[in-house]
């Protein structure tokens, strides 16, 4: 875990984030550090997040934490999602709702910063100029997520859309289901446990349990 805080050098910070983002988006996040008082965490993989706000309640700092394993546009992206609410905390603090308007609105002026070439592939921009009409949580975005995935270099993902219909298959919890049939965007899936069924994204990734 990396953490960039008030101890590190500004220079420090720059040769730290060369190495997670885009080289021509530097110099505005080195902007952010700068004007804003928070600490940046590079942390571990986390299969339910690619990064997270928190507030200054018990420390005179915001804190933001990014997964260290995202390519260099996926951490961009995160970065700014979560630096817009702490933009809109200051403004609001508790007063909207985490992903609400004031959020949208926020997060689509900062990512619209980074709009271009010299930032981004013209496939990644194509997705994102859809993106910010009506931003979210990256991880939810099928279409941005896909496109995001294929610019990791190490990283083989088996997905739920990868899978047959009556595949069973494992989640990060250890959870095995059975995958039924499509619904719009999602897909049915019997959970084997309980034998209750859930929605689950196309995008999830799983591992594949062989039926004995």
């Amino acid at each position: 875990m990396i953490a960039l805080n008030s101890a590190i050098t500004m220079k420090t910070y720059k040769e730290i984030l060369t190495d997670y983002i885009p080289d021509n988006a530097v110099p505005v996040i080195m902007n952010w550090f700068e004007n804003s008082n928070f600490q940046l965490k590079i942390t571990r993989s986390r299969t339910t997040k690619l990064g997270d706000y928190r507030p200054p309640l018990k420390h005179n700092f915001h804190k933001i934490s990014i997964n260290h394993d995202l390519n260099k546009y996926n951490f961009l992206i995160t970065l700014i999602h979560e630096y817009a609410h702490l933009k809109i905390w200051e403004q609001y603090k508790h007063r909207v709702k985490p992903h609400g308007k004031e959020w949208k609105d926020q997060y689509r002026e900062l990512l619209q910063i980074f709009l271009n070439t010299k930032i981004f592939p013209e496939d990644i921009l194509n997705v994102l100029y859809k993106f910010i009409e009506n931003p979210t949580s990256t991880s939810i975005n099928t279409e941005l997520i896909k496109i995001l995935r294929s610019y990791d270099k190490s990283k083989n993902y088996l997905t739920l859309e990868d899978l047959p219909d009556k595949s069973l298959f494992k989640i990060h919890n250890g959870l095995v289901f059975e995958k039924l049939e499509k619904l719009r965007k999602r897909y049915k899936c019997k959970r084997l446990d309980n034998m209750r069924i859930y929605l689950v994204g196309p995008l999830v990734e799983v591992t594949l349990v062989q039926k004995y």
